[in-house]
């Protein structure tokens, strides 16, 4: 395997040369910078990782945790954090907890400043902020992303989006289609990481003077099954409800199955509006109506803020606040039949 010296000595300029310009650092002239791109090509040279790690006392690598890898929203968060990442010169090494009962941070506490130079805490209710903060404490910085309550800051630096906003746009737009006989299915505890969300929908209807009471809701897992099930039984129960604000997409695709098992059909008998924009919901049938979150925007600012953590740099800002949420609107929704209304 070539070495960067033999690099250096091919293209005439010093080892520091060669690094300078496969990181992208210095002032280097181009002709010079691609006199060394080719002697790079012609030797076949490949960085190595681990040499930099123990000269520049950090890993090349950001460590990312995700609660659940089969959640068609995480992959997409998971791609952006990725290019965010690689813009720096850096990998993305991806931690699937998978629920674990500690939340995965007894897994993170092995990875922080050896394999990992910062961590990226995709929020998926379960944190254990005071764990967090410890592995911090140790000189690794953490960043939570995906923090959904942008008034209450965390205790850890973190990227944070208007959920009660979201909440809020959904079920505006259901308002204005007419429909007052509302259900809603959440994607956790009434108090849990979706709660911001049932907030938004319950202040929404209550600036409307809409009645909004407990049966009409279901509190459930945040899956594709947790959808079925939750819409199941609560049509069942509620057969005269026009329409359904749902907390989260995947929950919102196994209702439309639901509505469909249960001889009804979308958005003629029950209108769906949800929140998050994974791109499955553009190619239901029909289309989901949803309210997009910031999931680029939001991946990006995480792995920068982790960048910056990292480098020292001084005034970094504990929570970053994303851009609002914004209303996609697609043929899960309609007006409501003027035979339904009070």
């Amino acid at each position: 395997m070539a070495t960067i010296k033999e690099v250096a000595e091919l293209a005439g300029v010093t080892p520091t040369t060669v690094s300078n310009v496969l990181r992208g650092r210095g002032r280097v002239g181009t002709e010079t910078r691609q006199r060394v791109l080719d002697a790079v090509e012609a030797k076949g040279y490949r960085p190595n990782l681990n040499a930099r790690a123990l000269v520049e006392r950090r890993a090349p690598t950001l460590a990312l945790m995700l609660g659940c890898i089969t959640n068609p929203f995480y992959p997409e968060f998971t791609l952006q954090a990725n290019n965010a990442a690689r813009r720096h010169g850096r990998f993305l090494l991806v931690c699937n907890t998978d629920y674990e009962p500690d939340g995965g941070t007894g897994f993170l506490a092995d990875v922080a400043g050896s394999l990992s130079d910062g961590i990226l805490v995709a929020n998926n209710g379960d944190l254990r902020i005071e764990e967090l903060q410890a592995i911090q404490a140790t000189g690794t910085p953490v960043v939570i992303s995906i923090w959904e309550f942008a008034d209450e800051p965390p205790g850890v630096p973190c990227v944070a989006f208007d959920s009660h906003k979201a909440g809020s746009i959904a079920t505006e737009h259901l308002l204005e289609l007419g429909h007052r006989r509302i259900g809603a299915l959440i994607g956790s505890a009434k108090n849990g990481i979706h709660g911001g969300r049932y907030e938004g929908f319950r202040d929404a209807l209550r600036l409307q003077k809409v009645k909004h009471v407990q049966a009409d809701a279901r509190f459930v897992t945040d899956t594709y099954q947790g959808g079925f099930d939750s819409a199941t039984d609560l049509l069942s129960a509620r057969p005269d409800l026009t329409a359904l604000f749902i907390s989260n997409d995947l929950m919102a695709l196994g209702a439309l199955n639901a509505v469909a098992a249960l001889g009804l059909r979308v958005p003629e008998d029950v209108s769906i509006v949800s929140i998050t924009n994974i791109e499955m919901a553009s190619q239901s049938r029909p289309a989901l109506t949803t309210v997009a979150i910031p999931t680029a925007e939001m991946a990006e600012q995480g792995v920068e803020l982790l960048i910056r953590l990292g480098s020292g740099v001084r005034g970094v800002p504990n929570m970053i606040r994303t851009s609002d949420p914004v209303l996609i609107r697609r043929a899960s929704t309609a007006p409501a039949k003027q035979s339904t209304q009070p």
